[in-house]
């Protein structure tokens, strides 16, 4: 009988540098190659969050390092693929002389480890010291003509590989990246057209599908125009991506825009798609909310069924969430339940928000947290047109390109 595999021993006997880290970018483990090659102990490294522990040389204005691996990290964490980077300089400190740093140059593999759900839970960080080899292509471009070391012929051989690879990845990535926003945004546009939302300047929408795969249009939102000054916002989140939540998508979404022409008011429009969503595969557990906007009274009726609370941004910079009206998810009970409504009072200049929850929820942290985050992004901006706030708002939020998961945004200026 073979003995069972001791992996935190093979682990640590790996002759190649390796950091572990976990999503939060926290070092969880290292191996002996990498303590030997940063001239550190598990003490100096396990526990603390990657950059603390390995800072750039405050003497270098140019020093790129922490920048350039850290939006590495960033690509592995929402893509789920494997990063290579380009050489990279990194000094390291010299443990005897303090606040000195010794030039060292560095080629570097990133690779995310999935939990059982398929969420990055762990980044392996492997390295190869190869300041060497870098010093000497400068001493032969200087004019000397040592030959290379052994061991410095074999770090060019696999340096030249992997900047081969990392070519061929990066080619990949951006043909695929383009394909899948091409379609993306076709869908977008065919899917979410609204005709009513083009005689409302003041509204602006943003759709982005989430970074990685084909996540297209799983979150919709909506404009429906009703008489007497009155208008209606909506936006909505079918459970599960990809084409199939793309079709639930669209024919909740119809229904949603025909219930508000028909009906008094946003629970009775949420209580006709509850029905209709039972009698549609793929439906359950939908959320939605949508709002009344009565321009004359200057006043929000709103609905929600699940779904995250719309923000009403007052012209003082304070934040109001509507979630006095709030229910479960579309289809979540057997039977029929009149759904409830609430109102608020609005002033000209104030702005409505409605988003999906990739706007805002983020691994490891409570919905409260995330709505928190929202209303400081929001702080600054009454001023702003809403084109602009739905860009800030993104950008501040950290999903300008995408994020984990669909996002669809509504800004109102009222």
């Amino acid at each position: 009988m073979r003995p069972e595999l001791d992996y935190r021993s093979l682990f640590a006997a790996t002759p190649s540098p390796y950091l572990v880290l976990a999503s939060d970018l926290v070092i969880a483990d290292v191996n002996t190659a990498y303590l030997r090659a940063t001239g550190r102990t598990r003490e100096d490294l396990v526990g603390r969050f990657v950059f603390d522990a390995f800072p750039d040389n405050p003497a270098d204005p140019d020093a790129d390092w922490v920048r350039n691996v850290d939006a590495s990290f960033r690509r592995v964490l929402t893509g789920g693929k494997a990063d290579v980077l380009a050489m990279q300089r990194y000094d390291i400190p010299v443990g005897t002389r303090p606040g000195m740093f010794e030039e060292r140059w560095w080629s570097t593999v990133n690779t995310p480890v999935s939990d059982p759900d398929g969420e990055v839970a762990w980044i392996i960080h492997r390295v190869e010291d190869v300041t060497a080899f870098v010093r000497a292509r400068r001493a032969r471009n200087r004019g000397v003509s040592e030959p290379l070391t052994e061991r410095e012929e074999g770090m060019e051989a696999e340096l030249y590989v992997r900047a081969r690879e990392l070519q061929r990845l990066n080619e990949e990535l951006r043909a695929a990246h383009g394909r899948e926003r091409e379609v993306a945004v076709a869908l977008q546009e065919a899917m979410l057209h609204s005709p009513d939302l083009a005689r409302h300047e003041d509204v602006a929408v943003r759709y982005l599908p989430a970074i990685g795969s084909l996540n297209v249009c799983g979150d919709w939102y909506d404009t429906v125009d009703l008489a007497d000054g009155q208008f209606t916002v909506a936006v909505g989140d079918v459970v599960g991506h990809g084409l199939e939540a793309a079709t639930v998508m669209g024919m909740l979404r119809s229904a949603l825009s025909a219930a508000s022409r028909a009906v008094t008011g946003p629970a009775q429009a949420l209580e006709v798609l509850g029905m209709y969503a039972r009698s549609v595969e793929g439906a359950l557990a939908t959320t939605a909310v949508t709002v009344l906007i009565d321009v004359r009274s200057k006043l929000l009726v709103y609905s929600s069924a699940g779904h995250l609370p719309p923000v009403l941004l007052h012209g003082d910079g304070t934040c109001e969430l509507l979630e006095n009206a709030t229910d479960p998810p579309l289809g979540a009970r057997p039977e029929h339940v009149p759904r409830p409504q609430a109102s608020a009072a609005y002033r000209p200049g104030d702005t409505l928000i409605l988003y999906t929850d990739g706007l805002i929820e983020r691994r490891d942290e409570d919905i409260d947290t995330g709505l928190g985050l929202l209303e400081e992004a929001l702080s600054g901006m009454t001023d702003l047109a809403p084109d602009l706030l739905a860009d800030a708002l993104l950008a501040r939020l950290g999903v300008i390109g995408g994020g984990h998961d669909d996002i669809a945004l509504v800004v109102v200026r009222l």
